[in-house]
């Protein structure tokens, strides 16, 4: 299960919103991904999932494309909605979006998958597929690690695991998604481990 980590992160929410709502602002890599996402997906609606406090939904939004946020934690989306009152904000699991086929044209989900046990996470990949209209893009971020098995690690907040890169793509691959560009960056001083991220991207059937 994964629903628990909603009411882990309910107990952290306030402290959460304020030690990363302003994260991007020391960021370039990220915010320069992120940049590029939001061009291969004008037309949205792009679905934020994992949005915690709304800070990055609110970042995407403002680059262009309709963008909106959902999240476990009741208390997290109470705060996204406080903060960014004129955006969209629903509690939700990516096991089961209440969304219909097809019907985004992005999907962001940043260090959101990470909490997601690994014989899982096939099936919210999956998920992912379904609600993503063809020719739509991905974007992932996550904790590397280099060992080819998922590594649970101590997250402050509850349990996750380290993908490497190739593992988490091959997976991505497996559920249909084609990969168009990675990023791993090396940890700032405040960070553990390396930082990646893989874009994807659902084909166009022919």
């Amino acid at each position: 299960m994964i629903e628990p980590v909603g009411a882990a992160y309910d107990a952290v929410a306030p402290l959460y919103a304020e030690l990363f709502s302003d994260a991007l602002k020391t960021r370039p890599l990220e915010r320069a991904l992120l940049a590029a996402f939001a061009e291969l997906v004008q037309d949205g609606p792009v679905a934020d999932l994992g949005c915690g406090p709304g800070h990055v939904t609110a970042h995407l939004h403002a680059l262009g494309p309709t963008t909106f946020g959902v999240d476990l934690s009741p208390a997290m989306i109470a705060l996204a909605r406080q903060a960014h009152p004129d955006l969209r904000f629903d509690e939700g699991s990516m096991t089961a979006l209440d969304l219909a086929d097809g019907s985004l044209g992005g999907i962001l989900a940043l260090y959101s998958v990470i909490h997601v046990p690994p014989a899982r996470l096939p099936a919210v990949l999956s998920e992912f597929e379904r609600v993503l209209a063809p020719g739509g893009h991905l974007l992932l971020g996550f904790f590397a690690g280099d060992d080819p098995t998922p590594q649970v690690f101590d997250h402050k907040v509850t349990p996750a695991y380290r993908w490497s890169p190739d593992g988490l793509a091959n997976l991505l691959r497996q559920a249909g998604f084609t990969e168009v560009a990675r990023l791993v960056r090396e940890p700032y001083a405040d960070e553990r481990f390396q930082q990646a991220h893989l874009l994807v991207r659902k084909p166009v059937a022919p």
